[in-house]
């Protein structure tokens, strides 16, 4: 059977494929392996992106992800963040350069700025393919993925065509692809399986990284689709407003909750707040002393929130004003929402 006969596919035997090369098994040591595919999942404001972020830097760099797992193959790193403005993905970058003592401008990091990118659209899927063509990077991550295409998660046939794209993408030019997506509201799942929307994502994945909170630290897991999994850690978000970075801590720990370096993460963190408090809600004083900033600030966010329309205060304690479509119903990829509180 000749290799090149147009009418049948490629065979070989067995024996003559490619042997494995242990030196090339991974990209992060047991923490992502050498071109694979695979997610970060967790709930909102569970730091997906500070992970994917850190990711990126530790491949770009060759330093230790988390200060803790060595990279073994570092190369360029290709991003698009849909969600964070650039100057937040800028400062969030920068912050974890100058922790370990790397100069950003150095590195081999390139943000895709486009304003909209599709990977459900076959045009952009060429232009996505094109630039990773250009570029080749070592990774590619797209966070989150919610805000990359207009299919139903939990259909499977849609999911599968997206999938697949990604899949061939990575196979054709060797690129580890990281997304960046949701695990399942008050879904009784854990790890991989938590991941929303249809079974074929966790079938998918070579590798998936999830991330759940206890209190003020976040628990890692990791999956391989083919390698044995190291313990789960403990993550935290630490440092001044110049040095934000994960870094992964002991049971025991209790570290000090970094303080919002900027006016998008100090709402974001005063929603977080608010949230877990549900019904209750919370004093400005208690909010204060969750997001470790001066007094002013917490006001200037409160201001900024409640105009927007997603706090109101009643008395002294402030709650969450549910967006429309909250009032228990389910959205189109099956997660549910609390009720409206009365006004």
């Amino acid at each position: 059977m000749s290799p090149h006969d147009p009418d049948v596919f490629p065979v070989v035997r067995a024996a003559d494929l490619a042997e494995p090369d242990p030196a090339r098994r991974w990209l992060i040591d047991s923490l992502w392996t050498q071109h694979g595919v695979g997610t970060i999942g967790g709930l909102p404001k569970s730091l997906k992106s500070w992970l994917g972020l850190d990711v990126a830097v530790s491949v770009a760099s060759g330093t230790p992800c988390l200060d803790t797992f060595p990279v073994t193959d570092p190369g360029g790193v290709l991003l698009y963040m849909a969600e964070d403005a650039a100057p937040i993905v800028k400062a969030r970058l920068a912050g974890m350069c100058h922790h370990r003592g790397l100069d950003l401008a150095t590195l081999p990091l390139d943000v895709i700025t486009a304003p909209s990118l599709r990977i459900d659209l076959p045009a952009d899927q060429r232009r996505l393919a094109e630039t990773v063509r250009r570029t080749a990077p070592r990774l590619l991550v797209l966070d989150p993925l919610c805000r990359l295409h207009h299919v139903n998660e939990n259909q499977a046939g849609e999911v599968a065509a997206i999938l697949g794209y990604l899949r061939t993408l990575q196979r054709a030019h060797d690129v580890a692809v990281i997304l960046v997506h949701h695990a399942r509201k008050n879904g009784g799942s854990t790890g991989g399986l938590s991941l929303r929307g249809s079974g074929d994502f966790f079938a998918w994945v070579d590798t998936a990284l999830s991330l759940r909170r206890r209190q003020h630290t976040l628990v890692l897991s990791v999956e391989h689709r083919a390698a044995a999994a190291p313990e789960p850690v403990m993550l935290a978000l630490v440092g001044s407003e110049q040095t934000l970075h994960l870094t992964i801590v002991s049971a025991t720990e209790r570290p000090e909750p970094a303080a919002p370096s900027s006016s998008a993460d100090l709402d974001a963190a005063i929603l977080q707040a608010v949230d877990q408090a549900g019904l209750h809600g919370l004093s400005r004083a208690a909010l204060r002393a969750a997001v470790h900033v001066r007094n002013e600030r917490v006001g200037d966010a409160l201001t900024r929130l409640a105009a927007a329309g997603q706090i109101r205060r009643h008395g002294e304690i402030w709650v969450r004003v549910p967006t429309p479509g909250e009032e228990g119903v389910m959205d189109r990829n099956g997660n549910g929402n609390a009720p409206a509180l009365n006004p």
